[in-house]
C-alpha cells in the first residue's frame, strides 16, 4: 500500500476532527472598532457596505455589495512599507506567500494586563516563557495574549482612552526593538487595535513596534481573537490578508490549526 500523503494526513485529521480549526478574526461591520489619531492626522474609515442590488429590479437574481474599509481595520495584517522605517519593504501583496501559513507560539499575559490596562511585555517575560515552553519559533509568529479581545464589542472599551490618551497593552521599547532584531520570529500578533501600547505616541522611538518590527521587514496582526483557544505552543497559524497592490496591508482571515 503506497504511503499516505502529508496532505492526506492533514486532511483526515480535519474531517475527523484530531485537528481544529480556530478562527482568529473579528467580525467586520460598521461597528468593528477603529484607531483613532489625533485630530491633526489623517484617520481611518470605519468598514461600511453600499448595496449593489439584492434581488431586485437592479438585479433579480443576486445580491452583492461595494464595500469601503481602511486597510488597518478590523483583524488586519501590516506589512513592512506601513511604517517609514520600512518604506522600501514589501507592501502587502509582495509578501511571499510562505510566509503566511507558519508556526505560532502564545504568550498568555492576560492576568497582568487585567490588573494594568498600560501593561508592557518586557524582554524578561519572553526569556521566562522561553525556560518554560522553549525557544519562538525560528520563522514563525509571536501571538501575544492580552484578553482585550473581550472589549471588542465596543469602540469606547477597545480604545480605553481618557484625557491622557489611550490606554491599551503592548511592549516596552527594549522589548519591542528585541523581538524585531534579534528574535527568530517573522511577526508579532496581538488582540488590541495596534502592535504598539496605547501610550506608545509618548515613547522614544514613537510606536516602537512599528518601528523596530516594518525596519526589520517583519510583520504585525491585530485585532485577533479566540487567543484563550490556543496552546502555548504547537499551533499552526494562516494568514489570508487581501493582496492590495502597493498596499501597507489588509483586512486579514486568520485561523489556527490546533491538534486536540
Amino acid at each position: 500500500m503506497p504511503e499516505r500523503s502529508v496532505l492526506s494526513a492533514l486532511s483526515d485529521a480535519l474531517a475527523g476532527g484530531s485537528v481544529q480549526v480556530v478562527d482568529l478574526t473579528a467580525r467586520l461591520s460598521a461597528e468593528t472598532p477603529i484607531i483613532q489619531l489625533p485630530p491633526e492626522f489623517g484617520q481611518t474609515a470605519r468598514f461600511e457596505l453600499e448595496e449593489i442590488s439584492r434581488y431586485d429590479d437592479r438585479g433579480p437574481a443576486w445580491y452583492w455589495n461595494n464595500f469601503r474599509s481602511g486597510e488597518h481595520t478590523g483583524t488586519h495584517f501590516d506589512a513592512p512599507n506601513h511604517w517609514v522605517t520600512g518604506r522600501d519593504g514589501d507592501d502587502v501583496a509582495s509578501v511571499p506567500v510562505e510566509h503566511l501559513i507558519r508556526p505560532a507560539v502564545v504568550l498568555d499575559f492576560s492576568a497582568e494586563c487585567a490588573d494594568d490596562a498600560d501593561f508592557l511585555l518586557e524582554v524578561d517575560h519572553i526569556k521566562a516563557w522561553e525556560k518554560e515552553h522553549g525557544s519562538l519559533p525560528d520563522g514563525g509568529w509571536m501571538l501575544y495574549r492580552t484578553g482585550w479581545d473581550a472589549r471588542s464589542d465596543s469602540q469606547e472599551r477597545f480604545i480605553n482612552a481618557n484625557e491622557t490618551g489611550p490606554h491599551t497593552p503592548g511592549m516596552s521599547i527594549e522589548c519591542a526593538r528585541w523581538v524585531a532584531e534579534e528574535s527568530p520570529v517573522i511577526g508579532v500578533g496581538v488582540e488590541t487595535v495596534g502592535t504598539d501600547a496605547g501610550a506608545a505616541h509618548s515613547f522614544e522611538p514613537p510606536f516602537p513596534c512599528h518601528s523596530y518590527l516594518m525596519g526589520s521587514g517583519k510583520y504585525g496582526l491585530t485585532q485577533l481573537q479566540n487567543l484563550a483557544s490556543l496552546p502555548p505552543t504547537g499551533a499552526l497559524l494562516v494568514v489570508g490578508p487581501l493582496p492590495i497592490v502597493t498596499g501597507s496591508g489588509a483586512p486579514a482571515r486568520t485561523v489556527a490549526l490546533v491538534e486536540r
